[in-house]
């Protein structure tokens, strides 16, 4: 689930912006973020970390995004993931486990600070905004949490050239999520059927669809 989690603060993740502009620091690259842009595709690696730094979590793949709401995160080798957001739901399909499991994308993206990436105006009600200049090569900007509800305490995203290129989440709990993006491609042709997805015959499908009108539990399966 935890990778379940992550989506839903990417689901918030803006397509990314051409420079109209040289801007100065990570906060004016975040006010040309969204612009000129519907769709984009990258590549992305992620390690997730525990409080003494060891390796709990890692994985390589692809992402694809079309404005305003759909989404396909793809894991790639030995334990492939798929993770798709149609608009109203999001599926992640584990191979391994040969399970499928759904919950409404409200539920999910709601609370997600990245959020406010499309709408940054707002990014200081919620969050204390820091510029911490530039580190290996990216201006970076930190997001900290004002209140206690938040599902990370705190999100570094790393700007290089006008585009994000690392984002960082840390928890409560010493939990370290970094991503990494590479290949970004901008406003590539995409097939609507990507967003789309059916479980495939024989897999279980577990949680809930956005109009409440099928729930799933452990011992229901797909026939």
């Amino acid at each position: 689930m935890k990778r379940m989690l992550l989506i839903g603060l990417m689901l918030g993740l803006p397509v990314l912006a051409p420079a109209q502009d040289a801007p100065q620091g990570a906060r004016d690259q975040l006010r040309v973020f969204g612009d000129g842009l519907d769709a984009l595709t990258a590549r992305f690696e992620q390690a997730v970390t525990g409080p003494d730094g060891e390796l709990v979590d890692h994985g390589s793949g692809t992402v694809s995004v079309r404005r305003p709401d759909l989404f396909r995160w793809s894991y790639e080798g030995e334990f492939p993931e798929l993770i798709i957001a149609d608009g109203e739901n999001v599926w992640l399909y584990d191979e391994a486990l040969e399970q499928v499991t759904v919950r409404p994308q409200s539920a999910l993206a709601a609370d997600s600070p990245l959020m406010l990436l499309t709408n940054p105006d707002d990014i200081d009600a919620q969050f204390t905004v820091t510029e911490l200049g530039t580190i290996d090569g990216a201006m970076l900007l930190e997001l900290s949490t004002r209140g206690g509800d938040a599902e990370f305490d705190r999100v570094l995203i790393g700007f290089a050239e006008n585009r994000p290129v690392s984002m960082v989440m840390e928890d409560a709990f010493g939990m370290r999520t970094e991503i990494r993006f590479g290949e970004v491609q901008r406003n590539p042709e995409l097939e609507p059927g990507q967003f789309a997805f059916t479980p495939p015959d024989g897999v279980d499908v577990v949680g809930e669809l956005a109009d409440d009108a099928e729930a799933f539990g452990l011992d229901d399966a797909s026939q």
